[in-house]
């Protein structure tokens, strides 16, 4: 089969398009042929060196988590899933699951069916920034209605997932982003949008019970401290804890927690319910043949994509 593979660290330029062999289903595991994949921050994090590069072992490796596609074949014990169906998913995050190819295997409940409606490319973009944002809101951060819930680079492939699943759980949801994305994110359901370029966050808005911190610089982490309640919880996702922000929350009396997503077939088929019900959406801003995979590596540095990029494998 052929794959996108490297065989040092370095920029984009370093994505080849190669043939390598056909993975095979062990029991449990489904055989998936690949429709699109999703690109995230973290695959050019660990295609440069770091995200998780450290755990993927030894160059070359296939990058890519995100899937939407087709079951081909099933290993003994596989009960939930069947050959032809449309399936999406995050199978084995943080270890590889080579979703740059055209097959991938892994094991059947890392995946769920695809949300009816949705074209491949679009379910591609949702299971890895959806999942982070879902397993935050309702497993970590229990979000309950009427609570309000702050959310740093709200456009962002998480943050527009947060934002619509913030809203669905019942909170008052505040974003922020630039000004060109705030009538936009209003129709996704953020009842408030703060201009970061032009607005101190911790002068527009106040009492929060939860941020999700999807940037992580000092200036927002020092920001989502001051504007939570006490007890507040404060999800630094990209930057993790840190000691010094372990004490500045310990002095105000808030709560603070880093996150990594994990696969989770079951959350994939409540997104998928949502998202057939209308409540959630999810934007694709360009859908890229996985021949200019180094293209759509470069946006994803550039940081101003609006909700997601994904790779049409064909």
């Amino acid at each position: 089969m052929r794959a996108i593979t490297q065989k040092e660290f370095g920029g984009p330029e370093v994505l080849q398009l190669v043939e390598i062999d056909r993975p095979e289903p062990l029991p449990t595991e489904v055989l998936v042929r690949v429709h699109a994949a999703g690109v995230n921050p973290v695959d050019a994090k660990t295609r440069a060196g770091g995200g998780v590069a450290g755990v993927l072992g030894e160059l070359p490796f296939v990058l890519g988590w995100d899937v939407s596609g087709v079951v081909e074949a099933v290993g003994h014990g596989v009960h939930t899933l069947a050959v032809g169906d449309e399936v999406y998913g995050m199978p084995w995050f943080p270890r590889a699951a080579s979703a740059y190819a055209e097959y991938v295997t892994a094991p059947s409940r890392h995946f769920a069916r695809k949300p009816a409606g949705l074209t491949h490319e679009e379910a591609a973009a949702l299971p890895l920034a959806g999942l982070t944002a879902y397993q935050i809101l309702t497993a970590l951060a229990d979000v309950q209605a009427g609570q309000r819930v702050l959310i740093h680079a709200a456009a962002g492939g998480v943050g527009h997932l947060a934002v619509q699943f913030a809203k669905a759980l019942g909170a008052h949801v505040v974003g922020t982003a630039s000004a060109a994305k705030h009538e936009w994110l209003r129709g996704l359901g953020a009842d408030e949008v703060i201009d970061y370029t032009t607005t101190a966050v911790e002068e527009a808005t106040d009492e929060i019970d939860v941020v999700i911190d999807l940037i992580g610089s000092k200036t927002t982490l020092d920001q989502s401290i001051q504007v939570l309640k006490p007890g507040g919880l404060l999800v630094a996702v990209p930057s993790g804890t840190s000691p010094e922000l372990l004490e500045s929350a310990k002095q105000t009396g808030v709560r603070v927690s880093g996150y990594l997503v994990e696969p989770d077939g079951h959350a994939l088929g409540e997104i998928a319910e949502l998202v057939e019900s209308g409540k959630v959406r999810v934007e694709v801003e360009h859908v890229f043949p996985w021949t200019e995979v180094a293209e759509a590596h470069r946006q994803q540095e550039s940081g101003r994509t609006r909700g997601k990029l994904v790779l049409s494998v064909n």
